[in-house]
């Protein structure tokens, strides 16, 4: 083998362990402090129908008012559910706040669906379980239903 193909070869690994190195990096980033934003608005799918705003049901006798942390690190810390949607997550924009390392900085949302509340995970890497099934898709919970994220457990309560 010549020189040049030699030192050639030696340039393109550099190059490739580089661009491993970056994106590690980038995950890592991405990770720890959230995907950047260059409109400060989340970014919707292309498949996406304009959504409506979500306003909380009527309330009536026996129906949930709050969502209640009953497990983990933030045991006891609450959040109205007239404010509707809430956000679940490590991030700062997040309703309950969670510090929990199996939980992403968005990791799910409950909002109402007429008079019902549903549960919605969004996209988190970890899940979201409603009960002992990894939810999908967005799912209704009930009162004393519970609701596991990382290793948080809470419940919609009165």
């Amino acid at each position: 083998m010549s020189e040049l193909t030699l030192f050639l070869i030696r340039i393109a690994y550099l190059a490739v362990l580089w661009i491993f190195v970056l994106s590690a990096i980038s995950v890592i980033r991405t990770d720890m402090f959230g995907a950047r934003l260059s409109s400060g608005a989340a970014p919707k799918p292309a498949n996406a129908r304009p959504a409506k705003p979500a306003k909380a049901p009527a309330k009536r006798r026996g129906a949930a008012t709050h969502v209640i942390v009953t497990e983990g690190g933030n045991a006891g810390e609450r959040a109205d559910l007239s404010q509707a949607p809430l956000l679940i997550g490590r991030g700062p924009d997040a309703a309950i706040r969670l510090d929990d390392d199996y939980v992403s900085t968005r990791h799910a949302r409950i909002a109402a669906s007429g008079e019902q509340w549903f549960v919605e995970d969004l996209g988190s890497t970890n899940g979201t379980y409603v009960g002992a099934t990894r939810i999908t898709q967005p799912t209704t919970v009930t009162l004393g239903t519970r609701i596991r994220i990382g290793k948080t457990i809470l419940e919609l309560r009165k």
